[in-house]
């Protein structure tokens, strides 16, 4: 496929789009690359400018000040905020799905109903929006209750209940304005039994491809105990993810996915990130995220042994059927998140980062996902989850190795992390 130089525009300001501006850095198909809002380790990589995610008219006059040829999305707040389709209007291309196909992860409720449209497996599931019906649907399960928060809540607004008590008060308070519009609904769910796994894959509108499997860890402290955070560490490859697994993913749930949203006349463009349970009848859909994941992107980035660009160009522009399928390096990644104390219910914000810019080595990354930097130099902490330690190696114990050692050689006192990442596949 034959494309020029490109000027990218890169939304986001997370760790996820650190490590995918660190590998669109490294294309020789990269002519310019600003990224909004941005953040010190960006910065390090691109001019930034300071236009918030969901400012679709400003990010879009920014997309025509530079001549953007593209425009990667990179937070599913900048989707629900319908900046795709306002770059479409403008005719720029975008990797990115529109509002309307981002329904599949900024409502639950609506994906649970999709699935239903279009014989989707997942578990079963109740939709409430008062305090009174949603106590009376938990009759219908069994524990574990999971009860989730209908809208976007940051990958916080799940909660595994273990008895009928707790979940009672996690449905009191997620309807109670804990998330606040996030939680008007909620949806209980039947707790799927089995490994949970998370595959990636992108379209163009029409053609679909595999791109990347990995595994995280949601518990906010070693042992998978704690509250439900966005993510606290993952590793890819998943040894859960056998070739019969994605062969019966990306046939019983992306493929069904994207051409789901097509016929329903919002042709998908970009990633899809199933996030599913391996149970004993097969893969079951638990949720959708239309972007790529965070942390997972991380270590996909570190994988990915082919260009990236030239696949977000060409499902942007309907051309994915002209690539092959991306060669990925036959060796593991890992990330360990490193998050402000107090995370994830109030993180304390301010405290001083060192060493998080040193020279860790060829195969060693810590990416900035929640940082800012003084006007004296200074790195300090701006958000929940702060840096990512990120590695590859040889093996998974390598890899796991190397991370840690990254993580020690940072002095952040006003952090904490886990140090049992990837325990399920050593």
């Amino acid at each position: 496929m034959d494309v020029s130089p490109l000027t990218i525009l890169l939304v986001g300001s997370g760790g996820r789009e650190h490590a995918l501006a660190w590998k669109i850095a490294s294309s020789p198909l990269l002519k310019r690359m600003v990224a909004a809002p941005g953040n010190p380790g960006i910065a390090t990589l691109c001019e930034v400018r300071d236009v918030k995610v969901d400012d679709v008219p400003g990010m879009t006059a920014l997309a025509r000040e530079i001549a953007a040829d593209l425009v990667v999305v990179g937070p599913e707040v900048a989707v629900a905020a319908g900046l795709a389709d306002a770059l479409e209007a403008a005719g720029i291309p975008c990797f990115g799905p529109s509002a309307a196909a981002g329904q599949l992860e900024s409502s639950k409720a609506f994906t649970k109903a999709f699935c239903d449209r279009h014989g989707l497996p997942t578990g079963r599931y109740q939709v409430c929006d008062d305090v009174a019906s949603a106590k009376a649907a938990l009759a219908a399960f069994t524990p574990p209750y999971v009860i989730k928060a209908d809208g976007l809540a940051a990958g916080k607004g799940v909660v595994i209940a273990e008895d009928r008590g707790a979940a009672e008060a996690a449905i009191e308070e997620t309807l109670g304005g804990r998330f606040g519009a996030a939680g008007a609904r909620v949806v209980i769910e039947e707790f799927l039994e089995g490994e949970i796994g998370s595959l990636f894959a992108i379209c163009d509108g029409h053609t679909v491809m595999a791109f990347g499997d990995a595994q995280d860890h949601k518990r906010a402290f070693d042992g998978e105990i704690g509250p439900n955070t966005g993510g606290m560490g993952t590793y890819s490859p998943a040894p859960v993810f056998t070739d019969e697994l994605i062969a019966q993913t990306m046939e019983r749930l992306a493929a069904p996915a994207f051409a789901g949203v097509a016929s329903e006349g919002h042709p998908y463009r970009g990633v899809l990130f199933v996030e599913l349970m391996a149970t004993r009848e097969g893969p079951k859909l638990v949720e959708f995220n239309v972007r790529f994941g965070d942390p997972e992107c991380q270590v996909l980035m570190l994988r990915l042994e082919s260009d990236l660009v030239p696949y977000l160009w060409a499902c942007a522009n309907g051309r994915l059927a002209e690539l092959p399928t991306p060669v990925w390096r036959d060796e593991a990644a890992v990330c360990v998140v490193m998050a402000a104390d107090g995370y994830p219910d109030s993180p304390l914000g301010g405290s001083i980062i060192r060493g998080a810019e040193q020279d860790f080595g060829e195969q060693a990354h810590v990416f900035h996902a929640g940082t800012k930097r003084d006007a004296d130099g200074t790195l300090r902490a701006a958000g929940g989850r702060v840096l990512n330690a990120c590695a590859s190696g040889a093996n998974l114990r390598q890899a796991v190795d190397r991370a840690y050692a990254c993580v020690d050689r940072i002095d952040w006192p006003g952090g904490f992390h886990r140090r049992d990442i990837g325990w399920r596949a050593l």
